[in-house]
């Protein structure tokens, strides 16, 4: 048999390129474009997740891509408030949770926390009472409400119904944790701990708990530093030292937190159910479409889109023929979603949102991720350089202007505390850690009627533009509380740094508020039975979770 040398050679050239190239491929995203070292290349090399793709859906969560929209834009303003000015704003891609927190959900909060941290305890005794929704909010001097009192939170007739009596902070703790919560359930199933570990925590069964901070910091900290002996299947092979999940493992998610004014809104109008191509078809006055808040299509039409007040002593219609369902609160998912496929958007219960209230939105100070109520900290340091964690025995509790205590730091988590000026030196972003009131009631912007009048009873904080009443608590010999309320009469306003906005109308709310673009304010501290709340989650990454499909032709 004859055989082409020329044919043999060119044959074996080609194969070995072909071959050279597809490893050239595989090995490229394993390769340093900085070194030209090989990343994850065994023990004491980078490592680096180069597999990772984008970030999870966490548990509860709808995907919201972020966009431009028109913020404060309304088409009625009969309260006169003024505080709606329209701002042209845009929001990164985010997640919010599909519906309202329910009793459902926080009861599996309390009980975590009656678990963990037994009210039997003196030490642990207000932290499960400090996170207890205060079911008295239902109370009305002239009602028979004490069903609601008594029945609402945890009868499981009401177990998918929104939660109330939440006040901000507790509606923030809860977001906290939460974020602690599904990052442990992670951390099982990549196998980073042993499975059933939090169960075992969650039981009382070790001295510490799961904290996402902790476990980035100071990993050998976290179970009260009995980490090592839940190790999961990652361990290494040739000791017993756990492998941990870092930042660049790509385990690790963002915390739930409550979403921003700003984001609320966006996801509340969803315009981009009326987006065709880069422009707006229309405006919408609600989260869905159309001028009125009954439904124009067939199969339901002039059914009710929303819970809310329709008039004096009309809270749900004439029996046997509900105009929207529900009397108080309604079950969520009770009422289509919107274009986001976002649940109770209008009506239901109002929505505690993070931004402290302004009246105006500072669109000349920032138009991108707008937020008021930043408090900037860092990571508490030991003199031996280590991270500074709470030990199993240690709560930091914290007494409300109402009165509740509450607990600020549970035990394992890392402490913080306020940047120093050292840290904010010529930096041209920031200045200091608080900054609720930049731009907006601070001394360089505040207005005096007469700046240089001399009164000692009349200080810089009496004629600030934003003068709330300042009540206080005080704890005599025997540990009574001395609830000392502020009885100055030159008080000028509500509005302080410890006022939120809440977003939304609501089952007690007319149609009025149920536009997304309307805005109210509360003390932070106070809790009522219309307003509730959903958490949210940045997203980091790309934009859009999807490619875009350009029109063919």
């Amino acid at each position: 048999m004859k055989i082409n040398f020329r044919l043999l050679v060119l044959l074996l050239v080609l194969t070995g390129g072909l071959t050279g190239c597809k490893n050239s491929k595989s090995d490229y995203k394993n390769t340093s474009r900085a070194t030209g070292w090989k990343i994850n290349d065994g023990e004491g090399s980078f490592q680096y997740n180069t597999n990772f793709k984008e970030q999870q859906t966490a548990p509860g969560l709808v995907f919201i891509e972020g966009g431009t929209f028109t913020m404060g834009k309304v088409q009625d303003d009969v309260m006169h408030d003024w505080n709606n000015s329209p701002t042209q704003q845009h929001v990164q891609s985010f997640y919010m949770d599909e519906t309202e927190v329910t009793n459902l959900m926080y009861l599996e909060y309390l009980d975590w926390l009656k678990r963990v941290f037994p009210p039997g305890t003196p030490m642990y005794e207000n932290v499960y009472a400090g996170a207890l929704p205060d079911t008295m909010v239902w109370r009305n001097r002239l009602g028979n409400n004490e069903v609601m009192t008594n029945n609402y939170l945890r009868h499981p007739a009401y177990a998918n119904y929104p939660v109330v009596g939440v006040n901000w902070v507790q509606a923030v703790q809860f977001s906290e944790w939460r974020t602690d919560r599904v990052n442990e359930m992670y951390l099982e199933q990549e196998g980073y701990i042993a499975d059933g570990t939090k169960n075992t925590a969650a039981a009382g069964d070790m001295s510490g708990i799961f904290s996402t901070g902790t476990y980035l910091m100071n990993p050998s900290a976290v179970y009260g530093g009995q980490i090592d002996s839940v190790q999961g299947k990652r361990k290494k092979a040739e000791d017993s030292t756990n492998v941990y999940a870092k930042l660049t493992s790509g385990v690790i998610l963002p915390g739930y937190r409550l979403p921003t004014e700003a984001e609320w809104e966006y996801a509340a109008i969803a315009i981009v159910g009326k987006r065709e191509y880069n422009n707006i078809r229309g405006r919408k006055k609600y989260p869905w479409d159309g001028e009125y808040t009954r439904s124009t299509k067939k199969s339901a039409r002039g059914d009710q889109l929303a819970n809310f007040k329709q008039g004096r002593g009309d809270y749900g219609g004439i029996a046997g023929w509900s105009d929207d369902g529900a009397d108080i609160t309604a079950e969520v998912k009770s009422y289509p979603p919107n274009d986001f496929g976002l649940y109770d958007m209008a009506g239901n219960v109002a929505e505690w949102v993070a931004d402290v209230y302004r009246p105006i939105v500072d669109d000349e100070a920032n138009d991108f991720n707008y937020y008021r109520g930043n408090i900037y900290t860092k990571t508490a340091i030991n003199d031996d350089g280590s991270v500074t964690v709470l030990d199993p025995d240690q709560v930091v509790y914290d007494t409300l202007p109402n009165g509740k205590i509450i607990a600020k730091n549970l035990p394992g988590e890392v402490v913080k505390v306020p940047i120093s000026e050292e840290d904010a030196y010529l930096r041209p972003n920031f200045s200091r850690s608080d900054n609720r009131n930049y731009r907006d009631g601070d001394f360089s912007s505040s207005r005096y009627f007469d700046r240089f009048y001399q009164d000692d009873a009349v200080t810089n904080d009496t004629r600030n533009m934003y003068n709330s009443p300042q009540h206080s608590i005080e704890t005599d010999e025997e540990g009574n509380m001395i609830l000392e309320y502020d009885k100055s009469n030159r008080r000028t306003t509500l509005i302080g740094d410890d006022v939120r906005v809440y977003k939304g109308g609501s089952w007690r709310d007319r149609a009025y508020w149920l536009d997304p673009a309307q805005r109210r304010y509360l003390p932070q501290y106070m809790a009522t039975d219309y307003i509730g709340f959903r958490c949210a989650m940045s997203r980091v990454g790309s934009k859009s979770k999807y490619k875009r499909k350009r029109p063919r032709g």
